[in-house]
């Protein structure tokens, strides 16, 4: 087998077997070459030891040295250059407490997480694949490199990453290492809000969102989002819908675009279904205001997990008004788009594609065709640059202060009023009629009511 190394990756491999030590690029950049992906990162492991490393290369950086990894330079790019260790123990639940340096490669590799990412290979020796990775990715699963319940105590973010690789990668986890993980799904409590976000975001955003479902079978979300577990056990008795509130969810994230912001909405956006359920004398299911409990729920988990301001206002601000609807006319469409905003309009769209598919197919044509045709009113409403937020009305703060109205409430009420009229005929749209005197005085009255 062979591996296209990156020539400033070669060059390191080769200064250090010059230099009479072993060296391979290792884990990650293998598989990913194996499976004709193109590697983020081609990290090294060696024998030289740190100072020896540094002493090779002229820039290096000490980024993990106590752990025996130096970044080599090599111009502007850096190359993480790791020293065979074996861990001791990990105190933790993420860093060993000492590292003990070793000039044996396998005992290295036996420390790392998956088969599929303990590979070594360098144009010298080949692939050095002691733990079966090579049948693991014919395979197509996930297996821990020797006993699953000694990987996960040493790391257990290690469990979400099991679940995380599957769905990059469409594999299934391995029988004993899916058992593993459900017998220490508590222990991910260890873990930083942080780590588990971005295995979180990384499931999502793969080619295999689905397999989020894994987290709530697997007991690992009853860690860090309790509240997705209950959508399991919560029933839809209606005929809008064929799954329980937790399949939906997962279904509608299949269905949505590969987008961070979409994915994660469609994950929370039923959220609160549970807790607002009603049955009514004929035995339908009800979950009147779970929008907006949905969106202050969501709010709460992203906080919990340390989301960014961003990401956690788009959400909320989709999942308010996922089920909004409205009849199929352009003055709706135009007020539609003041109240949810321009940037997040087109995600509503795709939101409300992906909730219906996820739906059972009662009045599905239906939903689709009011779908379609708020898509199109939309386009030709930006075709025609009309009118819908303030920041494109005619007039503006200041031209109401040259009309004698002081800055406060009065003038953004007055504004407000204005751009409702607009809203509703964007001809309105020109200084000369929204300064007429006659129309000025309406607006004024208006905003004072």
């Amino acid at each position: 087998m062979k591996i296209n190394i990156p020539e400033s990756a070669a060059e390191i491999l080769d200064k250090l077997h010059e230099a009479g030590f072993e060296a391979y690029v290792v884990g990650g950049c293998v598989r990913d070459s194996i499976l004709g992906r193109e590697p983020g990162d081609w990290d090294i492991t060696t024998s030289a030891r740190p100072e020896q490393v540094k002493k090779i290369f002229g820039r290096t950086i000490d980024t993990g040295i106590q752990h025996g990894t130096v970044t080599v330079m090599m111009g502007k790019e850096g190359f993480e250059v790791t020293t065979y260790r074996i861990d001791g123990e990990y105190e933790d639940g993420r860093h060993p407490k000492d590292v003990t340096f070793t000039s044996n490669l396998v005992e290295d590799l036996k420390r790392r997480d998956f088969t599929i990412n303990a590979m070594a290979y360098s144009d010298r020796d080949g692939l050095i694949d002691e733990f079966d990775g090579l049948i693991d990715i014919e395979k197509k699963i996930i297996r821990c490199v020797g006993e699953p319940r000694e990987r996960f105590a040493e790391d257990a973010l290690r469990m979400m990453r099991a679940v995380r690789f599957a769905a990059q990668l469409g594999y299934s986890i391995e029988e004993d290492t899916k058992k593993a993980i459900t017998e220490l799904a508590s222990t991910l409590d260890r873990i930083s809000a942080e780590r588990i976000q971005v295995e979180l975001v990384k499931l999502l955003t793969s080619d295999n969102p689905g397999k989020v479902r894994e987290l709530y079978e697997t007991g690992l979300s009853a860690v860090f989002m309790p509240e997705f577990d209950r959508c399991f056990e919560t029933p839809q008795n209606n005929p809008h819908h064929v799954y329980n509130v937790g399949e939906h969810i997962v279904k509608s994230i299949e269905a949505v675009k590969k987008d961070k912001v979409l994915r994660i909405s469609m994950l929370f956006h039923d959220i609160e279904k549970p807790s607002c359920r009603t049955t009514d004398s004929e035995g339908l299911d009800h979950f009147y205001t779970h929008e907006e409990k949905s969106a202050k729920t969501a709010g709460a988990i992203l906080r919990r997990l340390k989301f960014d301001r961003d990401t956690m206002d788009k959400v909320e601000k989709l999942i308010r008004y996922h089920d909004f609807r409205f009849p199929a006319e352009k003055r709706n469409v135009r007020r539609a788009v003041n109240k949810i905003g321009d940037e997040l309009f087109p995600y509503f769209v795709e939101i409300k594609k992906a909730d219906t598919s996820a739906q059972s197919e009662y009045r599905r044509d239906e939903k689709y065709d009011w779908i379609q045709k708020i898509t199109d009113l939309y386009d030709e409403i930006k075709k025609n640059g009309e009118c819908f937020c303030l920041k494109d009305l005619a007039v503006n703060g200041k031209d109401l202060i040259d009309r004698g109205i002081k800055p406060g409430r009065e003038l953004g009420d007055i504004l407000s009023a204005m751009l409702s009229d607009v809203l509703d005929d964007p001809s309105h749209n020109t200084k000369e009629y929204l300064l007429n005197e006659t129309n000025f005085t309406r607006y004024t009255m208006k905003g004072n009511e």
